[in-house]
């Protein structure tokens, strides 16, 4: 069974927001390269990039500083306006890009300032409740029972989601009023344009590694517990599960991912070691990776 977490409320906040910066950030970068080694360099968004990355980074280190009471209004003050700036610059140096043009770099970048940046605060968030990895997640608990616990679950679910992928994609196209058209992931997208064998081994282990970690920590690791243990069990499983789901920003695997989140939380709650749904969430995404690259 899952043994209880002492998470803090500011802690997670903390945790939270500093995703969303480095999310943010990278975001950013993207276009900026983009400009650069394509020819297409374009001043004005190349300055304001710089003062928005500049706002963003101070944003940062204002939130990770201790914080004393009696400086406790001018620190949030100058937080919210370093912040405010940033996202805002961000959103004027975006509308002067050119389009971005999906790519594995993008996709790269993507990962590694979501989730690779995700597991660096994680590391902080730990250290903040002063805790190790193990004792955090149950990294030691019975660790063989729930890999095997979590290849079982990952090979049943496999065929269920692709099932629930397929039936989402058809009732999509029977609502014409919606007016939507059943999309690949832009990450499915991008695998399919990587020809070069250097190009698929980085997106396999941002795919299979760096993905399942960073998800599992911070879905069914952090939040999950922290909402249950507020008082809102079946709130925790399924806000936990939605959140999972709407990251991933594609409505045809919306609803296999919402089942596929549900499943690996109550792995995670049966076993209580993340190493389980980690393992699930690892092999899931390695059989599709495999799966697609041999239909190429």
């Amino acid at each position: 069974m899952l043994s209880p977490k002492p998470w803090k409320l500011d802690a997670i906040v903390r945790l939270a927001a500093s995703v969303f910066l480095c999310v943010y950030a990278g975001g950013l970068l993207v276009p900026v390269l983009q400009a650069s080694t394509t020819g297409k360099h374009n001043a004005q968004l190349y300055g304001i990039s710089g003062l928005a990355f500049a706002c963003l980074t101070v944003s940062m280190v204002l939130l990770w500083r201790p914080w004393r009471l009696e400086k406790a209004v001018r620190q949030m003050v100058a937080l919210l306006i370093c912040f405010y700036a940033g996202v805002l610059l961000g959103a004027f140096a975006l509308r002067s890009a050119s389009p971005v043009v999906p790519s594995v770099r993008q996709m790269v970048i993507a990962a590694l300032s979501f989730q690779g940046t995700a597991l660096v605060f994680v590391h902080l968030f730990v250290r903040q409740h002063q805790m190790t990895w193990r004792e955090s997640f149950g990294f030691a608990n019975q660790w063989p029972q729930a890999i095997m616990l979590g290849i079982i679950v990952a090979c049943f679910f496999l065929p269920l989601g692709w099932g629930l992928q397929w039936v989402s994609s058809k009732l999509i196209v029977m609502v014409p009023r919606l007016h939507l058209k059943p999309e690949e992931q832009q990450a499915v997208q991008t695998l399919q344009m990587a020809s070069a064998s250097f190009q698929r081994v980085a997106l396999g282990f941002v795919t299979i590694g760096l993905a399942p970690l960073a998800e599992e920590i911070l879905f069914r690791g952090i939040l999950y517990p922290w909402l249950k243990q507020a008082g809102f069990p079946r709130l925790a499983l399924w806000v936990s599960a939605l959140f999972f789901a709407a990251v991933h920003m594609n409505l045809v695997t919306f609803v296999p991912l919402l089942v596929l989140a549900l499943a690996l939380t109550l792995l995670y709650e049966r076993t209580g070691n993340l190493l389980a749904p980690i393992t699930a969430h690892a092999l899931f995404n390695g059989m599709n990776f495999f799966v697609l690259y041999s239909f190429l």
